[in-house]
């Protein structure tokens, strides 16, 4: 049985992301680990503010998880 800490929820992208790229997210509905699991790493590059800093955190932080960004078909 799961938890509610077992699995990623709103609001749990990691501390420390650039505010550009935070905003960038927000403005493109993605609020949780869960949600950018879905979206590919080059999907999430077109976004205005999302560099390679802020993906190599969000790949870290889906890493602690057993998550990684959706591979583009």
């Amino acid at each position: 049985m799961q938890t509610d800490r077992d699995t990623p929820e709103h609001g749990d992208l990691p501390s420390g992301l650039p505010k550009p790229a935070q905003r960038a997210l927000a403005a493109a509905g993605y609020t949780s680990l869960a949600q950018l699991a879905r979206v590919s790493e080059t999907d999430l590059r077109r976004l205005h503010g999302v560099g390679p800093n802020a993906i190599e955190k969000l790949r870290r932080a889906l890493a602690e998880w057993g998550l990684t960004f959706a591979v583009k078909s």
